[in-house]
């Protein structure tokens, strides 16, 4: 019997712990039909069978998946904020041992973007950051540090001369940065959150996400942090509801569980 799209999330959920009701039905849907017509399979059943079995479609479903759009130091205004502001007074209120998350991290632009902020503020063997994303793919990119030059544009001119090497087209970020993240496999619609960060970024990912699913991130994202803590969102996104949650809004894409 061909399967229809709700039993094509079923499986999917038991194939890969990814919860297709956690996202934009129509806007999810069309992704994986396009995807679906890209391999030349007809059906979901099929395209189901063709996952159990070919590794590669797999993984290449997992990577198509998780939209993994990212950059440096993307919205500069932001990151001038967060070193101007929100870093010193991290500082000033919990001192340099601070634990940082950045979610849904992809392909390590935004914890390295992290680690070149931070490391303006304090001596770079003090700074930890911890990177999760669902994606193995964007992961192993992530560790290798690798980048084309339109993704580095934002950088500031003094990091870029001083934590990137040009490799051919492409760009090296230095061992120096590399060696301050830790990347892990984590999935935000079920496994635990971390806990007592005192800041988490996690940018421009839950504009995919349902209103339900966004919430339920949301208020665990407020219990991750510690009091005081802040959490940085992208320019495509907004809390509208995070009085209720508990959250104090600092700036447009700043909140902070208040002290």
């Amino acid at each position: 019997m061909a399967y229809d799209y709700e039993a094509f999330k079923k499986a999917v959920y038991d194939l890969t712990k990814i919860d297709l009701n956690a996202y934009k039905e129509k806007q999810m849907k069309r992704r994986i039909d396009t995807l679906i017509a890209k391999n030349k399979i007809v059906g979901y059943d099929n395209y189901v069978a063709a996952l159990k079995s070919d590794h590669n479609m797999f993984d290449e479903f997992v990577n198509y998946l998780t939209i993994n759009v990212s950059e440096f130091y993307r919205n500069t205004d932001q990151w001038k904020l967060l070193d101007q502001e929100f870093i010193p007074d991290l500082i000033k209120r919990y001192g340099n041992s601070l634990k940082i998350w950045s979610a849904a991290c992809s392909t390590g632009d935004e914890p390295y973007s992290l680690v070149m902020a931070l490391s303006k503020h304090m001596q770079m063997n003090q700074i930890r950051i911890y990177a999760t994303d669902l994606d193995k793919q964007v992961l192993a990119k992530a560790k290798t540090g690798l980048y084309v030059e339109k993704s580095i544009a934002g950088v500031p001119d003094d990091l870029k001369k001083k934590f990137f090497t040009k490799v051919g087209p492409s760009y090296q970020i230095s061992e120096e940065v590399k060696s301050r993240v830790d990347f892990k496999e984590h999935n935000l619609l079920k496994d635990a959150y971390p806990t007592d960060c005192h800041m988490i970024v996690c940018r421009n990912v839950l504009i995919y996400f349902t209103e339900e699913a966004k919430d339920d991130i949301f208020r665990k994202f407020y219990k991750s942090l510690k009091p005081g803590g802040y959490l940085f969102i992208g320019s495509t996104e907004q809390i509208i509801n995070y009085k209720e949650i508990g959250f104090v809004r600092k700036n447009s894409f700043f909140y902070q569980r208040p002290v």
